[in-house]
């Protein structure tokens, strides 16, 4: 069975584990790589935990019974608390197309709304046609915002947003 569960330091080996899967599985997708976190330390990584487990931001792990297949992030703009900012979203390839990443994209914006955001945003690479279909079906829509994709100047990010 498949239970979303918030990121904290008890589950930190989890967050790890299923952080690093997702760099590898599509480094095109994040604005870190897998050889940089790879080297994180375990209090490094305690760290993080620890700070996507707060009042700013939070993550969400996807566990099937023990094992994390999904990830999904969001911090609040620090400039305009009415905007959130939905990162690290990934599902496992072996765990697509059976409603994980809507569960946790629900549960992101669950939380943003306790907040009083109104907006949610995120970056998507302009290559990720997938993601690009999958924030569509849950309403998000381009904003006209792009940028170059930090790892690979050539690729742009579009960004996508959509009401809370």
């Amino acid at each position: 069975m498949i239970t979303i569960e918030p990121v904290t330091p008890a589950n930190m080996s989890a967050f790890k584990e299923v952080r690093l899967r997702a760099l590898q599985d599509s480094p095109e997708a994040f604005g870190s790589t897998y050889a940089r976190e790879a080297a994180f330390s375990d209090s490094e990584w305690l760290q993080r935990a620890k700070r996507w487990n707060g009042e700013t931001g939070i993550g969400f792990l996807a566990m099937d019974d023990s094992a994390p297949c999904g990830i999904a992030g969001v911090f609040l703009n620090e400039d305009d608390r009415s905007r959130a900012l939905l990162v690290s979203m990934w599902t496992a390839p072996t765990h697509r197309r059976r409603a994980i990443g809507r569960r946790l994209v629900d549960q992101v914006l669950e939380w943003a709304r306790r907040r009083n955001a109104t907006t949610l945003l995120l970056m998507v690479t302009s290559s990720n046609d997938s993601a690009i279909r999958f924030y569509e079906t849950l309403g998000f829509t381009r904003t006209g915002k792009t940028q170059p994709y930090p790892n690979d100047p050539a690729l742009i990010e579009y960004e996508m947003s959509r009401p809370t």
